[in-house]
Formats: C-alpha cells, sequence, structure tokens
C-alpha cells in the first residue's frame, strides 16, 4: 500500500510526470517547531539534476506545507505536504506502448492493476519517494531536538569500486570501517559528489558512473547508515523487531535489492567467542557493549549502540542502450529506452536511506513511550523476585554470594 508506520504514519501520493507529488503525515507530536526550510533540507540533497552524474531532469522539488502548522509550530494535527513537478516530458515513454522494459515494474503493474501509468515508472519511479524524505525530514528534526539522534547514510561502492577498508581476518569487520561509522558526518559525505567520504575511492567512482552514462549503461552501489544516540528499548518482539521494520522501510525504496545490519553476512562466518558483543559498564553509568557486532540491536529491540546498516541498489533498468527483448505480443525487438534516468541512483539515494531510518525510530519511539506511559499510571508493583527486574546493588551482592533466591524486588524498578 501507499502508507507507512503506525503511531507516526506517512501516505504518499503522485506519480513520476503528474502534476504533483506529496504525502500526508499524520501523528506529528504538537509544539514541534518546523518550516519548509527545514523540509528542503533533504530534499535538496535528493533532487535530480544536482550533478553530472545524476539524471537531467531539472526540478527543484520545492515543498509547501498545506496544513498541519501555525505560526512555524506544528499543531499536531495531520501536516499536508505538496512538491510541483515541472519538467515533465511524457512524450519520451511512447515505446513502452509496445515494450515493456526489462527490470522495469512496466510488466507487473499491468499484470495486477489492468491499467499502468502511460509514461515514466509511475508509482514505481524514485518520484515517489519525495513524500518520504519530506516526511522523514520532519522524524529527523522531531528526534534530533528530543532525543540528540544523529542519522548519517553515505555511498560505501559503486559498481565494483569500494571504500579500500580491509576486512582483518581475526576481527568480524575492520578497525577503519567501525571508526568511520562512529565518527562520519553529512558535512563530509557532502563534500563528494558521489556522497562517497573517502576522496580517492570517490574519484574512482565518478570515473565509472561517466563511464557507464557515456555507453547508455548504468551501475548499482550500496549505501550504508548509522543512526547514533537511538535510545534505549525501540523495537517489538517476534514480528515487528526494529531491524525487520528497517528491513521494510529499505527494501520499499526503489531499486533495493539487499539489506544486512550489524556484522552482516561476514557474521556467519565466525564463533560465537568472536561474534558475541560483551557487556561493559559505560561512562554514564549503564552498561554498553564493549564491541558492536549486533549493529545496536539484540532480540529485535535497540540497547543502546551504535544502529549501523546496509542496503544494496540494483542498477537502474532504464537505459538507453539497445537491448534485445521481446513486445507485449511476445514478438521479438530491440528496444532502446528514451528519457532522462540515473547512470547510478546511490548517491541521490543517501537522504532516501536516512529518511526512512527516521521514520521507523520516530514511529518507534511513538510506541515505546506510549508503553511507558500507560505503564506508569499503574501502582507499583513490589512482589517480583530479582530474575524479572533490572537488579540493585543489594542483589548483585546477594548473587555473589549465592543468596540471591531469599530476595525479592523491593520498589517496582528493582532499586535496593
Amino acid at each position: 500500500m501507499s502508507s507507512f508506520g503506525n503511531l507516526f504514519r506517512v501516505h504518499t501520493y503522485g506519480e513520476s510526470h503528474c502534476k504533483s507529488v506529496g504525502c500526508i503525515v499524520d501523528g506529528v507530536p504538537p509544539g514541534l517547531k518546523l518550516e519548509e526550510e527545514d523540509i528542503q533540507i533533504q530534499l535538496s540533497r535528493r533532487r535530480p539534476g544536482q550533478s553530472d552524474i545524476t539524471t537531467a531532469r531539472s526540478e527543484f522539488d520545492t515543498v509547501h506545507l498545506q496544513s498541519g502548522t501555525e505560526h512555524g509550530v506544528t499543531l499536531g494535527t495531520p501536516i499536508g505536504l505538496i512538491v510541483h513537478n515541472k519538467d515533465q516530458r511524457p512524450h519520451d515513454y511512447a515505446e513502452t506502448d509496445l515494450y515493456p522494459r526489462p527490470s522495469h515494474a512496466d510488466y507487473t503493474y499491468l499484470a495486477k492493476y489492468g491499467v499502468k501509468a502511460s509514461s515514466g515508472g509511475g508509482r514505481a519511479s524514485a518520484r515517489e519517494t519525495i513524500g518520504r524524505v519530506a516526511a522523514g525530514a520532519i522524524a529527523e528534526k522531531y528526534l534530533r531536538e528530543a532525543c540528540g539522534v544523529e542519522i548519517v547514510a553515505f555511498v560505501g561502492s559503486v559498481g565494483k569500486v569500494a571504500l579500500p577498508y580491509a576486512e582483518e581476518e581475526d576481527e568480524v569487520l575492520g578497525k577503519e570501517y567501525m571508526d568511520l561509522v562512529k565518527t562520519i558526518t553529512r558535512e563530509e559525505v557532502d563534500k563528494e559528489i558521489t556522497r562517497c567520504p573517502h576522496k580517492a575511492t570517490s574519484a574512482k567512482m565518478e570515473e565509472a558512473i561517466r563511464a557507464a552514462k557515456a555507453r547508455n549503461d548504468s551501475l548499482g552501489g550500496t549505501v550504508t547508515c548509522v543512526i547514533r544516540n537511538c535510545p534505549l528499548g525501540l523495537g517489538e518482539p517476534t514480528f515487528d523487531k526494529l531491524e525487520a521494520v528497517l528491513a521494510h522501510a529499505m527494501l520499499s525504496i526503489p531499486s533495493t535489492k539487499g539489506f544486512e545490519i550489524g556484522s552482516g553476512f561476514r557474521g556467519t562466518m565466525f564463533p560465537g567467542s568472536q561474534h558475541n558483543d560483551p557487556f561493559v559498564e559505560g561512562a554514564d553509568g549503564r552498561l554498553r557493549t564493549s564491541t558492536n557486532w549486533s549493529g545496536g540491536i539484540q532480540g529485535g529491540i535497540t540497547n543502546g549502540e551504535d544502529i549501523y546498516f546496509r542496503v544494496g541498489f540494483k542498477p537502474p533498468a532504464t537505459i538507453s542502450q539497445e537491448q534485445e527483448t521481446a513486445r507485449y505480443d511476445g514478438s521479438a525487438g530491440v528496444l532502446a529506452a528514451k528519457g532522462r534516468h540515473d547512470p547510478c541512483v546511490v548517491p541521490r539515494a543517501v537522504p532516501i536511506v536516512e529518511t526512512m531510518a527516521a521514520l521507523v525510530i520516530m514511529d518507534q519511539l511513538l510506541q515505546q513511550n506510549a508503553r511507558k506511559a500507560a505503564a506508569a499510571l499503574l501502582p507499583p508493583v513490589t512482589h517480583l523476585p530479582p530474575t524479572m527486574v533490572f537488579p540493585g546493588q543489594r542483589t548483585v551482592a546477594a548473587a555473589k554470594e549465592g543468596t540471591i533466591g531469599e530476595k525479592v524486588q523491593d520498589n517496582k524498578t528493582g532499586d535496593e
């Protein structure tokens, strides 16, 4: 469907070449200072035509707030956002009357609905992501101001060109890579038009993208994202584990083909003795982990460490290179698609990944806060055994003495 989220809910609309695209955002807390400029930052990072390695379609993607705010403050009511399409060229797509484009959604949309948008990719177009990015920018602002959450994504690979951080044989992931995840900023990412924060690698990526563009071809790649300062306890057991919801969000982005979190598939190559994240006392007095191969999530619930994951994007399907394929009637033919398309989507996908991550964390935060607020209205529970609550100092001492079975919780929090 076209909606995402539960308490923080987004409904997007629009096709590639219609009059406008946008969204309705429901569940935004009242009292958040919000102007169009707060949303425009991420939309401008996403927009087409921002460099010579992206599509030539010229859109400024200027956002207009339609409802839900007054005097620069959110009202708690639905927020309407609209972006007008300016540079539509529906006549570029006449060939799709006869041909379903290879690896595109033309054929499957017709199979599902019996009708499709006459030009562009319709709802399968990356233009649809404008609504997601706009809504996610609102979520980001709230998370940053309320919880200090930071979300940064960057390009890790384009085609066969990848960040040069070697994977050490005796470590699950290399130190250089983990240091990058801990410290990378958006300012560093945006210094390069590829949004790869390693200058030499970025230059090679540019060269590869331009070469693909020159031969009317395309390239895929990967985007890595890190979420810092995420509150403890977000995520639901079983079907709505946080990594499952993140995967849902990321794989709903057009052109995505893969998702891995924390150590990912590489982690499967190591024994538990190397892969486990031991607990240590943090500087703030609460438990932290000495390593973070879990990617900040254990049992589907956040543990307070950085959440980091990687998303794989396929090469854009629409290319101008001649391809032997079949027409809708099954007869053989040759298609050289027209239109203006990215030779590689990953530089522009960075803000899409960031804002989809923000939508997930925002929705989960509201759910957890609702649960905690409801529990706080109940009278304290004081009869539980220590194994059911956070243990206080006396309980820990009793465990060391072997007398923990004689203790019970003294109050609701487990403090003694």
